[in-house]
């Protein structure tokens, strides 16, 4: 029998979809199961960009250019200003999506064998990625006691190796929910200048921001322009995970014409989604605002839900729409299973993310979820209830 190869093999299963077998099995059972395991936004995609796939009028659904469409480019080149950021259209390249904008940074800025640093935990498809573009992760520990704030210098300096070419940060994050200070991407910034890396900084949630906590963006940096690479998505922006549209942002030209080779050889972005993804450039303040005001209601009904059951420790989110919590188990991964295999109370249950697909050092995070604030607040009061209600069964047995 002909084998798969090495590189696959080497790549996990999603930790937010591998519990998804069971899930349907609940399902079927008659179990109503709250998703709480994946960052679907339930907020309605913008009326415009929904008029616009509705009005299409082409009779050939063609080709775009490789980079996509200039009418798209120049929009987002325009959206970028209003964060005080100057990016022409040929600085982006629109993707298919965010993860491509991941994998084709990757390919672009790294050969096979060398290296990056990532926050640990992290958004576990940038461990795919990597493996994909034959790169060596290095991840540098972050914990909930902290709030998952950045380590000083000394921990990134004592991972760099002459093997080592970029730094890998989500800002705000997935899937701690931190939002990084000024203090700390000036850091950054002197870290990557010093050591002549990337900064690949993915930015997908960078209108989630709650309270008073202040933004900075990678591209807001000075004097690392050839360094910073910004990974982008309208999926979570708009409430348009399907529609697969996202670029790569950079003041790089040679980076820009590396992705662009690839892009060239996957042909193009979507067509629909590009039509989908201009009508919602025209969208301001008044659709993202009451969006970002219900996450942040949301966040605190969570949030405040959770500190509320014995032994649940929270990490307090500034940003995106993500918490991680440490349960009192000694295994999340086991509980999770077992919250959709064995347990539901009132013909209902919870699913949840274990964080441990999160984390690439060896046995971190084993008591600790993911939890994404996605339902409305009626469906997260509920939620945390039937958590409660699990773990008190769980530990009695």
């Amino acid at each position: 029998m002909a084998e798969t190869s090495k590189r696959i093999n080497g790549i996990a299963a999603s930790p937010i979809r591998k519990l998804a077998p069971l899930a349907e099995k609940a399902k079927a059972r008659g179990v109503k199961v709250y998703h709480l395991n994946i960052g679907q936004p339930d907020i309605r995609t913008p009326e415009v960009a929904i008029e616009a796939l509705r009005r299409i009028d082409r009779t050939v659904l063609e080709y775009s250019p490789s980079q996509g469409f200039l009418s798209l480019r120049e929009k987002i080149a325009v959206y970028y200003s209003r964060y005080g950021m100057d990016y022409s259209p040929d600085q982006i390249i629109v993707t298919s999506g965010g993860s491509e904008a991941v994998l084709f940074s990757f390919l672009a800025c790294m050969d096979p064998g060398d290296e990056i640093i990532t926050t640990d935990p992290t958004y576990a498809n940038y461990i795919a990625f990597a493996a994909a573009a034959g790169v060596k992760v290095k991840t540098i520990l972050t914990r909930i006691e902290d709030n998952f704030a950045l380590p000083p210098v000394e921990e990134f300096e004592a991972l760099i190796t002459p093997a080592t070419k970029a730094i890998l940060i989500c800002n705000p994050n997935n899937p701690t929910g931190s939002l990084y200070t000024a203090a700390e991407m000036q850091m950054l910034a002197e870290i990557v200048r010093r050591h002549d890396l990337f900064l690949f900084s993915d930015e997908v949630y960078r209108e989630f921001i709650y309270g008073d906590a202040e933004y900075v963006s990678a591209g807001h940096l000075e004097g690392v322009d050839d360094n910073v690479v910004i990974l982008d998505s309208f999926s979570k922006r708009y409430s348009e995970c399907g529609i697969r549209i996202g670029a790569v942002v950079t003041r790089n030209r040679s980076v820009a014409e590396g992705v662009l080779k690839l892009g060239q050889a996957r042909l193009s972005p979507p067509l629909l989604g590009q039509i989908v993804a201009e009508a919602s450039c025209s969208v301001g303040r008044e659709y993202l605002d009451p969006v970002i005001n219900e996450y942040g209601h949301r966040r605190n009904v969570l949030v405040d839900g959770l500190k509320s059951i014995p032994g649940v420790v929270v990490s307090v989110p500034s940003g995106s729409f993500y918490v991680i919590a440490k349960l009192p188990v000694d295994d999340a991964d086991r509980f999770c299973a077992w919250c959709l295999s064995d347990f539901e109370y009132d013909g209902e249950t919870v699913m949840m993310a274990p964080a441990s697909g999160f984390y690439f050092t060896p046995g971190a995070g084993r008591s600790e979820v993911r939890i994404a604030y996605v339902l409305e607040t009626k469906s997260l009061e509920k939620a945390v209830l039937l958590l409660s209600k699990a773990l008190e069964k769980y530990r009695s047995l």
